[in-house]
């Protein structure tokens, strides 16, 4: 062997003498390159000697790979290397240089020598290599004597990096009751030494601590658990520490640690249980029905949904009096009454409950059933209860205008608690403020207050109070209904005012309307309406009635064709009859117009122009028809009237002149007595006697008409014998009332013969002297009602005995 290396040193130094090689210092075997192929060279070594020629040059092996150790600690800058030519003969003729990374700062070169250095301590994790420039120069004129070669300084790694778990420390569960090597998780640490160099980056797991309960395999770092049936409700929570070591776990090697948290998950395989087998409650029979009355509660050692419970109670002795049902947030079973209690019936309730889990998990069915029983006892506690109506509500009817204390039902009420006290009757105001009804307070029967009316209310709802005798404030309520019901008191009638047409090309027996009736009462069983003719149109020959069944009848025709000019309206009497009792009925009208119309029966015209269509006369004609008609009938309303003015004005030209109708009258007027005949203010006031004579006579002439007197019929001469002035004027008075051709109102009558000159002597005491007091009145009063006034006012004065002065006012 040795043999064998001492030759090929020589062969080397034979075959590369004049190349630039690199020396390297002792360590690991590196490969060698050629840096370059041979090149003209035109360095000549004449030009050291003063020769002008060129001379070729050999270029040679070279090492291109230097190693430099990493955290280098010694004094001394660390040897890497030496760089050396052939060129160099060691006569100090050729100088090295260094470029590229770290040249001068990191790395140093001996010019002379070639021999190369690192200035400080280096580390791959930070820069795992160098890559350099050296070339050998003229020592004198730096002129290159060959061309640049590249070289690497790699640091060479060293184990001083332990292995790291970056994501730690870690959380992990596994489902509890697992069987071995349930995979748990992986974990993974990194070493940053040099993977390709030596055991320095190969890693190796193991466990510190949470055996036996895990493992982890060395070379991937998956966790499995190591025991079976791990159980939560044992112990829940672990804790594993996971070491990573490089170098293979050799001796000597660099290590790190993490910590795993591992968590037991629950699993359904705990049933649940009571905590003791027997509940005893106590319940207020007053408790209403749908209230909690008592919790029980059964403990499952799982968590989650794996412990909800699930309560049932099993079929049995009260069983059906109470419901459970689970509460959601603490899993208690709360018991609920569904139906009310009462001691006096019964007093106590056993019954029996189970609790099982609501999500079952098939891995555990071979353990037994997942549940379990216990038995509840409710003893049920005597509470002085209000009265019991014996139903939850009443329903009454009534007929409408009933007397008044009629009795339209009872409602009843009773105690049952052991007192069984009394009970008493009453109406809530509230509900009946217009006091329709009362109430009996010991038997409950109601009756009518008031008359009830269907029609302004049909049904009453009140409320009944039942107050115990013993105890006034225990008291129940309850609803009562009463209906009024529907006396047939109204007639049935039309639903409508229906006006029906026919055509008059209708055929015998068709239908041309169908109609209905309405009826004000409503009876219980709906309305039923029959139909049929008037008793008095039995010999009607156009239309009949013909009743559907069904509430509704129609109007047939018993002849084919009608005819608008005979008769262009009929009126169909139909009586309509009602189902009640007692039996009402009315009848109404149906108006049928007879109009034209298509074959095929719809509608042309009812129209009165349509009558004198067949004639030929067209729209516009009888428009022009009747206004010439109308024309005329001004014409001749303006000439009536034109001459009625003209006589108007022949007659009397002015109503203020009346000089022309003065008549002469040979009588003295009546006195102040005669107000009844003639009125001095209405003499003066025409038109006040116009509407007088008007209402009191309705036979007299208008003053617009010349009277025309009557012959044959002479007044009476005045009688001058008579001194009954009364019968004088009365007289008068009664001819001028029946005389149609007495003068109109603005005439005068006037009496030419007053005073001395007449023979009734004078009325008046203007010219009267002498003045007798102990004159008697009394006679006056024989007179009649026409002097009583007269009478009045002199009798007065006759009982005073007080002089007056008699005035008598004569009528012009």
């Amino acid at each position: 062997m040795l043999t064998r290396n001492c030759l090929l040193l020589f062969l080397w130094f034979v075959f590369d003498k004049g190349s630039l090689s690199l020396v390297r210092p002792p360590g690991p075997p590196l490969s060698r390159s050629r840096l370059g192929k041979e090149n003209p060279r035109s360095l000549a070594g004449s030009m050291r000697n003063g020769a002008s020629g060129f001379q070729r040059v050999k270029r040679g092996w070279v090492w291109n790979q230097f190693f430099v150790l990493e955290e280098y600690m010694g004094s001394d800058p660390q040897y890497v290397g030496k760089l050396h030519t052939d060129l160099d003969k060691g006569e100090s003729e050729v100088k090295y240089t260094l470029m590229g990374e770290g040249a001068g700062s990191i790395f140093t070169i001996d010019a002379t020598t070639g021999d190369i250095h690192a200035l400080r301590s280096l580390d791959r994790e930070v820069k795992p290599y160098y890559t350099l420039r050296a070339q050998a120069v003229d020592i004198d004129t730096n002129r290159p004597l060959e061309p640049e070669s590249e070289f690497v300084i790699k640091v060479q790694d060293i184990n001083d990096n332990e292995p790291k778990f970056l994501e730690g420390p870690y959380t992990a569960s596994v489902p509890e009751m697992s069987p071995v090597g349930t995979y748990v998780m992986q974990v993974t640490a990194t070493d940053a030494d040099d993977p390709t160099y030596g055991n320095s980056a190969r890693v190796v797991y193991s466990i510190l601590h949470g055996q036996p309960y895990f493992s982890v395999d060395p070379k991937t770092g998956i966790i499995r658990t190591a025991l079976p049936n791990m159980d939560r409700e044992v112990k829940e929570q672990y804790q594993v520490l996971i070491q990573a070591k490089d170098m293979g776990g050799q001796l000597g090697g660099l290590a790190g640690t993490t910590t795993i948290n591992i968590t037991l998950s629950d699993v359904n395989d705990n049933p649940p249980r009571f905590s003791k087998s027997f509940f005893h409650l106590r319940v207020p029979e007053s408790s209403a029905v749908g209230s909690a009355v008592g919790r029980i509660k059964a403990h499952d050692l799982d968590i989650g949904k794996n412990a909800e419970v699930e309560y049932k109670i099993v079929p049995g002795d009260g069983g059906n009096m109470f419901d459970i049902i689970t509460n959601e947030y603490n899993q208690e079973g709360i018991i609920i009454l569904k139906r009310p209690l009462d001691y006096e019936t019964k007093k106590a309730y056993t019954f029996k409950v189970d609790a099982s889990n609501a999500h079952l998990d098939p891995r555990f069915h071979s353990l037994g059933a997942f549940k379990d029983t216990a038995t509840v006892k409710i003893n049920i506690l005597d509470v002085d209860e209000p009265p019991v109506f014996t139903k939850p509500s009443y329903e009454m009817d009534v007929y409408e205008d009933s007397p008044v204390g009629d009795i339209i039902g009872a409602v009843t009420a009773q105690d049952l608690d052991a007192s069984n006290s009394p009970v008493r009757y009453s109406i809530d105001w509230k509900s009946d403020l217009d006091s329709y009804f009362d109430i009996d307070p010991v038997e409950g029967t109601i009756s009518t207050n008031e008359l009830l009316d269907r029609e302004s209310i049909a049904q009453h709802n009140i409320t009944i109070v039942a107050t115990k005798l013993n105890s006034p404030v225990l008291t129940s309520r309850v609803a009562v209904t009463i209906h009024v019901l529907d006396v047939n008191e109204f007639p049935p009638e039309l639903a409508i005012p229906y006006e029906s047409f026919v055509c008059e090309n209708a055929k015998a027996g068709q239908v041309i309307q169908t109609f209905s009736a309405k009826d004000q009462d409503l009876p219980q069983n709906g309305h039923k309406f029959s139909f049929k003719p008037s008793e008095r149109d039995v010999n009607n020959k156009n239309f009949t009635i013909r009743d559907f069944g069904n509430n509704t009848a129609g109007i047939v025709t018993l002849q084919s064709g009608f005819r608008r000019r005979s008769q262009k309206i009929y009126f169909l009497p139909v009586v309509i009859q009602d189902s009640g009792y007692p039996v009402q009925s009315s009848t109404g009208i149906l108006t049928i117009r007879v109009c034209g119309c298509e074959s095929d029966g719809s509608l042309l015209t009812c129209s009165a122009e349509a009558i004198f269509l067949p004639v030929g006369l067209s729209t516009g004609a009888l428009i022009a028809i009747l206004l010439c008609i109308v024309i005329l009938l001004v014409i001749v309303v303006l000439y009536v009237g034109l001459r009625r003015q003209k006589e108007k004005e022949t007659l009397m030209t002015s109503k203020e002149d009346i000089r022309d109708n003065v008549i002469h009258y040979d009588d003295e007027g009546g006195g102040e007595e005669d107000t009844h005949a003639f009125d001095m203010g209405t003499l003066c006031n025409p038109k006040v006697i116009k509407e007088k004579l008007l209402k009191e006579n309705r036979d007299l002439f208008r003053r617009d008409v010349k009277p025309e007197p009557k012959t044959g019929k002479n007044r009476p001469p005045v009688s001058h014998d008579s001194a009954d002035i009364c019968d004088f004027i009365n007289q008068r008075l009664k001819e001028n009332d029946v005389d149609n051709s007495a003068p109109p109102y603005d005439s005068l009558a006037t009496y030419a013969y007053e005073g001395e000159g007449s023979v009734a002597e004078s009325l008046s005491s203007i010219e009267s002297l002498v003045v007798d007091t102990d004159e008697d009145y009394d006679y006056l009063n024989d007179w009649g009602p026409r002097f009583k006034t007269l009478a009045g006012i002199f009798g007065e004065q006759s009982d005073t005995q007080s002089d007056t002065t008699s005035t008598t006012e004569n009528r012009h």
